[in-house]
């Protein structure tokens, strides 16, 4: 049942979420499986696959977070900002894709689960011009964190630092970093259902001298 199995992935990563939030994750789940028949969204074709590869894999960042305002680069079909902003009604978020037909899934989706701190905008990330800066930045599905780095570097505002989810831990990717910053963290990921490896690399600007 993937209530259960989204339940007690839940509280293997030590979560705790109301059960609205939860049924909205679910929710989100069926919108996805629902959606994927047609579009293509997601390689994952399975519900009960969803759940730890999809809802479980974006929540692991949950205590990474940091500031008001949240940038989800390249989101795709809402990832990992959709299950990020269920869990933290609290923050602001924006979810950024510059495909029109995953822009359209993630609008549907949020409207359907009637999320009021997501605004999603399709646009590449380097033309990407926010009215205000944010204060984390997350990346799911970046080529290499170089490149994200690069194209990102005009979005975060002062103390703002950058989540670069992985799967194995990127070493040649992060010596691979433009000048400039810093990994100030790096944390393997255990997700509960998912036999992978998993990682989040924390980069902050370097402060200037």
């Amino acid at each position: 049942m993937l209530s259960q199995l989204l339940h007690d992935g839940l509280a293997a990563m030590g979560s705790v979420l109301p059960a609205d939030a939860q049924a909205q994750l679910l929710a989100y789940v069926h919108l996805l499986e629902k959606w994927n028949r047609t579009y293509n969204l997601t390689a994952v074709r399975a519900p009960e696959q969803m759940i730890p590869r999809h809802l479980l894999d974006s929540l692991a960042i949950l205590p990474y977070l940091q500031g008001q305002r949240v940038l989800d680069m390249g989101t795709g079909a809402g990832l990992p900002g959709i299950p990020l902003a269920l869990a933290r009604s609290d923050l602001d978020f924006v979810l950024l894709d510059s495909n029109a037909k995953k822009t359209r899934f993630v609008t549907q989706a949020c409207a359907e689960l009637g999320l009021k701190n997501i605004e999603i905008t399709q646009e590449r990330v380097e033309k990407y011009q926010p009215a205000r800066p944010f204060d984390t930045l997350v990346s799911r599905a970046f080529s290499t964190i170089a490149d994200m780095l690069v194209a990102s570097r005009h979005l975060y505002g002062p103390g703002g630092q950058v989540l670069a989810m992985k799967g194995i831990y990127p070493q040649e990717e992060l010596a691979a970093i433009p000048p400039g910053y810093e990994v100030r963290a790096a944390h393997a990921l255990t997700i509960p259902g998912l036999q992978a490896a998993r990682h989040v690399v924390i980069i902050t600007p370097r402060p200037s001298d």
